[in-house]
């Protein structure tokens, strides 16, 4: 009601948020497509560079998206790429290392490009806030070699993840943000959850679904196909899951209380 009043013309939010505002008009019988809003620039979370999310929002909006990244301890670092399919790194403010630190040097080990990293980060500009070799805790996949018209790294698919948020299960690492395009492709703006917990002594996954059985079994071909993981989809009912209105928190990690 207040982007119709004042005739507002871009959105700033979590794609999360731009995602629950489309179930929110549709339940008050509000075309999104109707409204003054050209632009929505997302940031906070992964999803503006994922095909899927940035489909859907794009589509129920009427609107082009934009990825975005920052960070308050160094400022604004990354710009979306023109095709979507990623960000660019400033590296006119910023020197970039893409690091892996699963092993035993402790100052990480440089990555190969189109492999995944934690993206780290020295910023050259803010000289009253200074951040020498920060890690960011955004896991990317960096290109230095690649077909973009800048030329500063870039990272497709954008962030796609966060080291915190990412998963081991059965000796496979996986992403919420991998699960939630695979959903999305399904199903725009159906609510779901990741459930993590040990059967059996097995780490499994199971996954709570606002949708349809069709829609459910699916969900768990795909999940299946691309992350080579037997995945439980369970349909509840619609509303019953948690709704976000800033970064979301869909996983639901039981092993430690499992012991």
């Amino acid at each position: 009601m207040m982007i119709q009043k004042h005739s507002c013309t871009v959105l700033c939010c979590t794609p999360t948020y731009a995602l629950h505002l489309v179930s929110t008009a549709k339940s008050l019988g509000m075309d999104l497509t109707k409204t003054s809003v050209s632009r929505i620039i997302v940031a906070g979370e992964p999803g503006g560079s994922l095909p899927a999310v940035r489909n859907r929002i794009e589509q129920s909006w009427g609107a082009k998206l934009i990825d975005h990244a920052g960070a308050s301890e160094l400022g604004a670092w990354g710009f979306g790429s023109p095709d979507g399919r990623g960000l660019h790194v400033i590296e006119s403010e910023f020197i970039a290392e893409v690091l892996d630190f699963s092993g035993d040097d402790p100052g990480g080990r440089e990555v190969d490009d189109g492999e995944i990293g934690e993206l780290v980060l020295t910023n050259l500009g803010r000289y009253g806030g200074p951040a020498i070799r920060y890690r960011t805790g955004d896991m990317v996949r960096a290109f230095r070699n690649h077909d973009q018209p800048s030329t500063f790294l870039w990272l497709e698919g954008g962030v796609i993840g966060r080291a915190d948020d990412m998963i081991v299960v059965r000796g496979v690492n996986i992403f919420p943000s991998s699960i939630e395009s695979i959903v999305r492709e399904v199903s725009g703006a159906a609510e779901y959850r990741i459930i993590v917990e040990q059967v059996n002594e097995m780490d499994q996954i199971r996954l709570e679904f606002e949708g349809a059985m069709d829609q459910a079994a699916q969900v768990a071909q795909l999940l299946r196909d691309r992350l080579a993981l037997r995945v439980e989809v369970a349909p509840v009912a619609e509303g019953s899951l948690p709704r976000f209105e800033a970064k979301s928190r869909r996983l639901v990690d039981q092993r430690s209380r499992q012991g």
